[in-house]
């Protein structure tokens, strides 16, 4: 049986309100994360992801009354992330509604936590989180030419990414949400490269993140490899919508979840 391609929007949380920006930088309030996760639940969003886009670098956990007034909004799988340092961290977003949980920079340093969450909540429930840019306009040279970051793209590690990525399934990452810094809030379409690449890389599931500018970027993401498509400002501000997308991606013969009659 084929599995349904999924579409989800992401809400980027900054003090309690959803914001978006341009290559993860210049920060502009776009709403409320409630009201946007109920609109985005009534619209047929598959999942919700939620990231709290500044708690890695305050040094914080997530905001977990956000998070629980958010799942009590959606009825659909929400995967939370932002500031998880340690399997109590997991565990208390999943009490607070999430369903899975993404972390990045602390398993950049200290890969054993994926193996933890992995082991004590299951790898269902884990979402390995790569922000990526490409290495060479910033002078750092890796075999496949994706860098992983760390801190909200702030901080370069010089590692490679699709290697990461692989690295991270073997411990115990249930999926990979891979995010292209360079296409971030561009709306100049996905980096189908780095989706084809990490796509070779892992049998996990693949969710692809950055870059979405209309209905026509998400099917080329899908068909480079990616298993679930997440987009945030198209969403956010009306450019296109969820069941327009879902159209656009059954009419190129991939399967999607609900009804997507004109």
């Amino acid at each position: 049986m084929t599995v349904a391609t999924r579409v989800i929007p992401c809400l980027d949380v900054d003090a309690g309100r959803v914001v978006k920006g341009v290559n993860f930088a210049g920060l502009r309030d776009v709403g409320d994360p409630v009201a946007l996760a109920r609109r985005y639940g009534d619209e047929g969003a598959d999942e919700l992801t939620f990231l709290d886009v500044s708690a890695t670098v305050e040094g914080r956990a997530t905001m977990l009354e956000v998070v629980a007034a958010v799942a009590a909004e959606v009825f659909v799988p929400l995967t939370v992330g932002g500031g998880v340092r340690s399997s109590a961290d997991v565990a208390a977003l999943l009490r607070a509604g999430a369903d899975k949980v993404g972390v990045n920079s602390s398993a950049v340093a200290r890969e054993g936590l994926l193996t933890e969450i992995a082991q004590r909540f299951g790898r269902q429930v884990l979402v390995l989180s790569v922000d990526a840019r490409r290495g060479a306009p910033h002078g750092v040279t890796t075999p496949s030419g994706f860098e992983v970051t760390t801190h909200g793209g702030r901080r370069g590690t010089g590692s490679d990414a699709v290697a990461w990525a692989h690295r991270a399934e073997v411990l115990g990452a249930g999926e990979i949400l891979l995010n292209s810094i360079d296409a971030d809030g561009t709306r100049g379409g996905y980096d189908l490269q780095m989706i084809a690449a990490v796509r070779a890389a892992v049998a996990v599931p693949v969710v692809a993140s950055g870059g979405a500018g209309g209905v026509a970027d998400f099917a080329p993401a899908v068909a480079a490899g990616a298993d679930a498509v997440l987009a945030a400002s198209v969403f956010h501000f009306g450019t296109v919508g969820i069941a327009d997308v879902k159209r656009d991606l059954a009419g190129h013969g991939h399967v999607v979840r609900g009804v997507v009659r004109p």
